[in-house]
């Protein structure tokens, strides 16, 4: 820690321009930290709240000599101020001496009812309808945004390290933060300018970005999804505030109330509007909330401005911090606007004060409003393409003249520094080695080619035995307009080589018109999925999963061959048609058999299927977003839903195809946010068939011999267990996020995540199907006499990484082998 403060004071004295800066912690006279504490400039609006361990930081650019300190049931402290930089503070507060009501308040508990804030806030949620760009029929405005990573915690070990050695000019860079008061390394930065327009009418929004800069990445699209889909937009007059994939309970929320405690704490003028400041916390530990303050305007019940940091206790991963900073601007008695939005997060391993992380900082300044300027419809739909090379390579006159809020010095250093490390080996190296974890592939610049994916290297399974694979693909830039693919793989158990290759063309960028096509020979798991495999390069976990429950047996020799025509001529809805060849054969014919009736085969049974078919998708994602124009875009959120809808005709005899059918596939997924109850997500399938088809051809209902979790199967089910040509499934899997966990006292610290799932299918089969597979050497059953269900129960975030669930077979147990119970589990990293 000395060292920590020692090299503060260094840079204070040469890179800081803030005025005052103050820090230490605030104890009660038991010594014990004072959580939610209010420290506050005296005579101004600048102020914090100290964390859960009673820690504060905060710094002005103004000059200050009188530090308040207040939280309730203790007596106000001020402080004097007697130099610019104070830290170490060690503040005390004393048991107030007023005579005050039940022990709630004394224990930092505030009423719901008498509680003039609560009066306040009752009158927010009354106006906050009224309020802001929703109240005109169009709006538009400029927005400016930039993003910075930054290096945390920089002592003289880490600058001392093997890991910096030969990169020591970086720590020339070095500052403090504002918010925290450790010493940063800005390592990324990001900047866009767009012009935002809207029309509350038809319920469209359109933003064209105008210009794009960020430090050397410029074309890593993955880099840019993340933060997308890190830094996703948010109203505090929400009921809850979506981050990391978790729902918050905003302040302004009408169940703050069973939330938060709020104090009126002050009223002041603020751009000559009398408003009121009201500090809230949380009633309870490790629940999604915030602690911190408002001001609140006293006629318009207009948020002014609004200081939120998450609780150090809340059960989120690898984020220590999370601090966010809103500034209105408050027109009229019914107007206000969004002007200045600041984000901080401080990523971390452990939430340890002297833990180092990264800090993720995105800025957004809103101006230039502009209302009721209608457009036409087809404005709307015309949109720019913000990977354009014009858009990506604008001059500095550009961003001098359109940058909402000036860089500071160390933002501007920031392109310097990188363009500098981009040169030096050992950097290089660091970058390839974190792109290749997060992509999959390891990039060979100077062919234009990745090699990967890496995590495909190795499989198992009961046909092939050990399995090695190598694959790798065409790879320009972000945007290619085409791309091919391929793989080789071995098995050591049937000395077999198995390949597939694909390539894409995207034809036509405006309506995304996409050329592809492809081939595989391979041993594939099928019966996982209700709908039936075209993913030429695709291969499940249960073809490759080491430990399986039971025999898995049930494999399929795979040849593929595919063509395909795809168009988006409306935002997220696609059309697809093509055509596919697939012959089907079993890879362990003992075992597993996908024998059917033939009379033109000189044994009456055939044992290869040999099959044509046309399909036609429809698929309809609304609300999806996705970064890039190339042939292979990127998602940056998962909070869409997904309709889909699959007509395939079987064609017989053309290229020697066995079966003439039709088949009708529909599916809808759709997310739900729950409120402070978590996150439901929900699937429903139907589908059918007509025409007689045989085992190969027919829906497997999916199950699962692997012991990994995966959503949209029947764990306690074996694969090809329930065979149908009609079917209706469904399946719900929701994540209370610790909602219960973390209302009991001992398991509170754990941080566990509860999740439960429910899941069930119907189906039938015709007796002329049954008829027709009547040679394979599996029984043919389908759950026609009642729905087949299951449910789970698990826990998760087990170390942070570790989710184990216990599957609960509902019916069916007189089936041959049936499994009652099962334990499946996943590992992964989640916030």
């Amino acid at each position: 820690m000395t060292r920590i403060l020692l090299i503060l004071f260094l840079f204070i004295a040469q890179c800081s321009v803030s005025q005052t800066k103050v820090g230490g912690i605030v104890l009660d006279e038991a010594g014990e930290p004072v959580s939610f504490a209010n420290v506050l400039f005296k005579d101004s609006s600048e102020g914090t709240i100290t964390n859960d361990n009673g820690r504060f930081y905060m710094e002005s650019d103004n000059t200050y000599s009188t530090l308040l300190v207040s939280f309730i049931g203790y007596e106000t402290k001020e402080i004097n101020l007697t130099a610019k930089v104070t830290y170490d503070m060690n503040i005390v507060l004393s048991e107030s001496s007023e005579q005050l009501d039940e022990v709630v308040v004394y224990f930092g508990k505030t009423d719901k009812k008498n509680n003039p804030a609560i009066d306040i806030l009752k009158k927010i949620w009354a106006k906050k309808r009224k309020n802001g760009v929703h109240m005109f029929k169009q709006y538009q405005y400029d927005k400016y945004e930039k993003v910075e990573f930054d290096l945390n915690t920089i002592d003289s070990a880490l600058m001392k390290s093997r890991v910096f050695k030969g990169l020591e000019f970086v720590f020339n860079d070095l500052d403090t933060s504002r918010i925290t008061g450790k010493t940063y390394l800005p390592i990324f930065l990001n900047e866009t300018f767009s012009k935002v327009y809207g029309n509350n009418e038809t319920a469209v929004v359109k933003e064209d970005v105008l210009g794009s800069k960020n430090s050397g990445f410029s074309n890593n699209q993955a880099i840019i999804a993340f933060i997308a889909d890190l830094y996703s937009d948010y109203d505090i007059y929400d009921n809850y505030l979506k981050f990391f994939d978790k729902s918050f309970t905003s302040p302004l929320s009408r169940t703050g109330v069973d939330t938060y405690n709020y104090v009126l704490a002050d009223s002041a003028f603020i751009d000559n509007k009398w408003c009121y400041n009201i500090i809230f916390y949380p009633r309870r530990k490790n629940e999604l909330t915030f602690k911190g303050d408002f001001w609140v305007n006293d006629s318009t019940f207009a948020v002014k401005n609004i200081n939120l940091a998450v609780t150090k206790s809340a059960n989120i991963n690898w984020v220590k911090e999370i601090y966010i900073e809103q500034e209105f601007d408050v027109v009229n008695d019914s107007v206000f606007l969004l002007t200045r939005d600041y984000m901080l997060s401080d990523f971390s391993f452990n939430k340890k004060e002297n833990s180092r992380g990264v800090y993720g900082k995105r800025t957004t300044v809103y101006g230039d409003y502009k209302f009721d300027q209608p457009k036409p419809n087809e404005f709307y739909r015309a949109k720019t393409d913000p990977f354009d090379p014009l858009v990506l390579n604008k001059e500095d006159e550009f961003w001098e003249a359109n940058r909402l809020e000036s860089l500071n010095d160390d933002e501007k250093g920031i392109y310097k520094l990188l363009d500098t490390l981009k040169t030096v080996p050992k950097f290089k190296s660091y970058y390839n080695l974190v792109s290749i974890l997060g992509s999959g592939y390891v990039e060979i610049d100077k062919w234009n080619l990745d090699l990967g994916d890496v995590y495909s290297i190795f499989g198992y399974n009961e046909a092939e035995g050990v399995r090695l694979r190598a694959g790798a693909r065409t790879y320009f830039g972000q945007n290619d307009p085409w791309r091919l693919q391929a793989y080789l793989a071995y098995g050591f158990g049937d000395d077999k080589f198995k390949y597939g290759i694909s390539g894409k063309w995207l034809v036509d960028k405006k309506s995304r018109f996409i050329v592809s096509g492809g081939k595989r020979r391979d041993i594939e798991q099928l019966g996982i999925s209700l709908t039936a495999t075209t993913d030429v390069l695709g291969r499940s976990i249960a073809s490759s999963s080491v430990f399986t429950v039971g025999s898995n047996d049930r494999l399929t020799n795979i040849d593929l061959s595919t063509f395909n025509l795809e168009l988006e001529p409306v935002t997220n809805f696609r059309i697809g048609v093509g055509g596919s060849y697939r012959s089907l054969s079993s890879a362990l014919p003992n075992a597993f058999s996908l024998d059917y009736i033939d009379p033109t085969s000189p044994t009456g049974i055939s044992s290869e299927i040999d099959q044509f078919d046309l399909t036609t998708i429809l698929i309809y994602t609304p609300g999806k977003k996705t970064i890039g124009n190339g042939v292979e875009r990127r998602d940056v959120n998962d909070n869409y839903s997904t309709l889909f809808l699959s007509y395939t005709n079987g064609v017989k005899n053309f290229l020697d195809s066995d079966f003439d059918y039709k088949k009708i596939q529909f599916s809808y997924t759709q997310p739900w946010q729950v409120g402070g109850l978590g996150r439901l997500l929900s699937t429903v399938e139907i589908g059918k068939t007509y025409g007689e088809v045989p085992l190969g051809l027919l829906n497997a209902i999916p199950g699962n011999q692997t012991f990994f979790s995966v959503y949209n199967t029947f764990s306690n089910l074996d694969f090809y267990e329930f065979v149908t040509d009609t079917y209706v499934s469904a399946h719900l899997e929701h994540n209370f996020n610790g909602r219960f966990f973390s209302r009991i006292p001992f398991m509170r610290k754990w941080n566990l995540r509860e999740i439960v799932g429910l899941r069930g299918v119907w189906g039938e089969l015709s007796d002329e199907n049954r008829a027709l597979s009547a040679p394979a050497n599996i029984p043919l059953m389908a759950p026609n006499n009642k729905i087949y269900w299951e449910y789970s129960v698990g826990v998760g975030n087990i170390l942070k990484i570790l989710r184990i669930d216990f599957n609960f077979r509902g019916n069916y147990l007189e089936n041959p082998g049936a499994r009652s119970f099962g334990v499946t589990g996943s590992f992964g990293f989640h916030f």
